[in-house]
């Protein structure tokens, strides 16, 4: 199960940890996903990922 938006490719990133004595760990920051059900040209529906943000943008330009 990939965790990356359909639409922009958004995915996992990696970063560090920082405590405040300066200590770094690795860490995963993973992306808002949500399933939206999407209706195709010929009639059928599809659950596709899509980001939170990605769902933002499109409801703005549509």
């Amino acid at each position: 199960m990939a965790r990356r938006c359909f639409f922009t490719g958004k995915g996992p990133m990696v970063g560090n940890n920082v405590s405040h004595a300066n200590n770094k760990t690795k860490r995963c920051t993973l992306p808002n996903l949500r399933i939206v059900r999407i209706k195709l040209e010929d009639g059928r529906t599809m659950k596709v990922r899509v980001a939170a943000s990605t769902l933002r943008t499109m409801k703005k330009r549509s």
